[in-house]
């Protein structure tokens, strides 16, 4: 026999959600405009990666299929490629977040201004020490195009950032309906907000954070927009950039891998030094399928 669904606000067999807690701003029309200018300038200047969920090397586990991601991304700080699986428990650590190139100015400039808000507007027990917002996963949301047809695949699944301490992000492009929805299938969401062009939103701390999830459900597609950068077969009407807290000793530089994970990940890494001048001096020196033709010292110094 089933189960009744849990109430809204309640998780299956643990206390309710306190849903006045603090832990959650949405600031609408945050980032000025000469912000919001000069960040697409620089989005234009990305080669965004479609990354396979799965390793295309030793395959997906039992009882998975190879499939891509939803959207192509693109990482500062760290980048948490997709078949690696960052934080996922028991071995969530080691050998899971590979070193990447900095914030733009523009973007270190939000940040640093995110994590002024959020120091001021959120309890200091939710923001663990060390922290910082030092990371960056640039989604683009919109539409696969074939021929004449688009398919729409500008959304999220319920999800959890287990990254330690507040997650703050900036949405540019069409209005996105957000959500915090508790765990169990067929909840109810707890809250609802729509993201729209230049809104900061952030949330953090044992409610927000930890015990609900999150889901982006839809995005508008109202005003016809196509967002730099140009990604081959699709159109990108949202941009959002979600800023994380990584510690450093989680970091490992790509020529530092180990081996399993090197062989996962270095056709990324080589499409990546393509449309990069730092990801190419990443591989200056190595040797191997890893390192793209033509780039050594002197090519990569070019860049």
């Amino acid at each position: 026999m089933r189960g009744a669904a849990a109430a809204p606000g309640r998780r299956p067999g643990r206390a309710p959600l306190d849903l006045r807690a603090p832990g959650v701003l949405h600031l609408s029309g945050w980032i000025p405009a000469a912000d919001r200018a000069e960040l697409l300038g620089w989005l234009a200047t990305l080669a965004p990666l479609w990354e396979q969920r799965w390793s295309t090397v030793r395959g997906p586990p039992p009882g998975e299929t190879q499939r891509p991601l939803l959207r192509p991304v693109y990482w500062l700080g760290n980048w948490q490629f997709a078949c690696l699986g960052y934080y996922q428990p028991p071995r969530g650590i080691a050998d899971r977040a590979v070193a990447a190139e900095p914030f733009p100015p523009v973007l270190a400039r939000l940040a640093a201004e995110a994590e002024r808000v959020v120091r001021a507007r959120f309890p200091a027990r939710d923001i663990p020490a060390g922290w910082g917002l030092d990371t960056c996963l640039v989604n683009f949301y919109g539409s696969r195009v074939d021929g004449e047809r688009e398919v729409d695949l500008a959304r999220v699944g319920e999800h959890h950032d287990d990254e330690p301490g507040p997650v703050a992000s900036l949405s540019l492009g069409e209005r996105a309906r957000f959500q915090f929805v508790p765990r169990g299938r067929g909840s109810t969401p707890v809250s609802t907000v729509w993201l729209a062009d230049g809104d900061l939103q952030a949330f953090a701390g044992p409610t927000w954070k930890d015990a609900l999830l999150h889901r982006v459900q839809r995005v508008e597609d109202k005003l016809g927009l196509d967002l730099p950068p140009h990604v081959p077969a699709f159109r990108t009407r949202r941009i959002n950039l979600t800023l994380r807290h990584v510690p450093a000793a989680h970091v490992v530089p790509y020529r530092r891998l180990g081996e399993a994970a090197r062989r996962d990940v270095e056709g990324y890494v080589a499409e990546l030094a393509r449309g990069s001048a730092w990801w190419r001096s990443q591989l200056e020196g190595l040797a191997g399928p890893g390192a793209p033709a033509g780039v050594g010292p002197s090519s990569a110094s070019r860049g």
